[in-house]
């Protein structure tokens, strides 16, 4: 009985695949709702500070917003963030607005809501210029959070890789050199424009140029090495002060600078013992 009941199922659910469909819903509603539930953050207690829940901003988290008739809840955003929209699922029962506060680069938009009645349930998604929120508003008869906002963790570790970074670059060379691993084995020829690098040296890994300090009023010339093939390479560098470091080591390599009458400067290394050409 069982072998012929299933192929007649099976050509009955074909035949309408609606009915198929409708059997997959409940499974894909739980798969909705509980991926939802995971995602959501509510206020805790030690979030607080004043009056204000402040959440760690996360992209794709939903942050759960209480508020309560008769009264505003105010969803502040990162100073100089700027509003693009505002959407809402249900703006027939709850009044959503914005405004903004302070001046300049510290000017902060404020997206206001406030529902008609309590025992409501919607959705916010808040675009800017920088990121998307997304909220779950919750209306209760009297428990409303005045203000929230957020801190931005992402934000807040580029800041410091990029303040250490201004700081390396900002140190200066010859303090993070060994004398004893230096090489200055390196001859320099061709033309002698303003710009001319004094010397060249290496630590064994890395290649260190060092010009005039006359090079932070002028045009800084772009370095190509020289391969065995005889032919330029752009090559990647990055200057620190008034040097350009170069993350390897090269054999030739050339400094040029114009398009009609080009300055060009070479540099070669050369053995210890060889006579230094063109000082």
């Amino acid at each position: 009985m069982k072998l012929i009941l299933l192929p007649a199922i099976a050509g009955i659910l074909g035949a309408h695949p609606a009915l198929a469909q409708n059997r997959a819903m409940p499974s894909a509603h739980k798969a909705v709702q509980s991926a939802t539930r995971s995602a959501t953050v509510e206020p805790v207690a030690t979030g607080f500070v004043n009056g204000a829940q402040v959440y760690p901003y996360s992209e794709g988290t939903i942050f759960q917003v209480y508020a309560a008739p008769g009264m505003v809840t105010d969803i502040a955003l990162q100073p100089g963030e700027k509003l693009v929209a505002v959407a809402s699922g249900d703006t027939a029962r709850w009044v959503i607005g914005d405004t903004t506060s302070g001046s300049g680069e510290t000017q902060q938009t404020h997206v206001l809501v406030k529902p008609f009645t309590a025992g409501l349930l919607t959705n916010l998604v808040i675009t800017t210029d920088w990121r998307a929120y997304h909220l779950r508003l919750v209306s209760t008869p009297g428990t409303a959070l005045s203000s929230m906002r957020w801190t931005y963790p992402q934000d807040e570790l580029l800041a410091v890789r990029r303040k250490a970074e201004a700081a390396q670059a900002a140190t200066p060379v010859a303090t993070v050199l060994a004398v004893e691993q230096l090489h200055f084995n390196y001859a320099i020829s061709g033309d002698r424009p303003p710009w001319r690098p004094v010397r060249v040296f290496d630590d064994g890994t890395r290649t260190y140029i060092e010009f005039p300090a006359s090079l932070a009023s002028g045009e800084a010339p772009p370095l190509f090495v020289i391969g065995t093939d005889r032919k330029a390479e752009l090559v990647n560098y990055r200057m620190r002060d008034r040097f350009y470091v170069v993350d390897r080591i090269f054999d030739a390599a050339e400094l040029r600078l114009g398009l009609e009458k080009q300055q060009v400067v070479r540099i070669d290394r050369v053995s210890p013992t060889s006579k230094r050409r063109g000082a």
